[in-house]
């Protein structure tokens, strides 16, 4: 940020949190659920990718997410949040009929719009399709524009913006779509 301050989601405290050169730690927003990815829209709110929460394990020293559903999870959501007053709105729940399980991360355009991926939720044995989605920064339109992916992770965009990257954590795949236009995707993805 221009202060020198980073901001940055903590998951398993659910907090859009700030963290100043100092070092000192204070939560912007409490998002609920699993803030995941963030991004600054061309509104200037913090755009956020919730995942719905996780449990949590404990693995040697370190604490990661477990195999089951957080007991409050409700779905995934994408949320915008007004630095100035920590107001958290939530934007997106579902497309065309389809919940959201877990969206992960996110990349706007010049054209104020944002791709995302909605990497997928496990329970037990048993785990989601993932999906990438194009939507408007104004909670007016969501268009599902990939699916099925497995586990879509990270999002990044060209530097000419026509070209769409997207993690695939689970192969450990890169994969390239060429953009036609904002939210729409050529046919004939590639590994890259």
């Amino acid at each position: 940020m221009t202060d020198g301050s980073v901001l940055l989601v903590e998951i398993e405290r659910r907090t859009l949190s700030r963290v100043s050169p100092e070092g000192k730690i204070s939560v912007v927003a409490d998002c609920g659920g699993g803030p995941n990815g963030a991004a600054i829209g061309p509104d200037g709110r913090v755009y956020v990718c919730n995942n719905g929460g996780f449990t949590w394990m404990q693995h040697g020293a370190f604490r990661r997410p477990g195999d089951a559903l957080a007991p409050d999870y409700r779905g995934g959501s994408i949320q915008a949040v007004d630095l100035k007053t920590g107001a958290v709105q939530t934007l997106y729940t579902a497309c065309n009929g389809e919940t959201l399980n877990g969206p992960n991360d996110l990349v706007f355009d010049r054209h104020g719009g944002f791709y995302f991926t909605d990497l997928d939720k496990r329970r037990g044995r048993s785990i989601d399709r993932g999906s990438v989605f194009y939507a408007r920064a104004d909670g007016s339109a969501i268009t599902e524009i990939v699916h099925p992916i497995d586990t879509p992770n990270g999002i990044g965009l060209s530097a000419d913006e026509t070209t769409l990257y997207v993690a695939e954590t689970s192969a450990a795949r890169l994969w390239a779509f060429d953009i036609e236009s904002p939210g729409k995707l050529r046919p004939g993805p590639h590994p890259f």
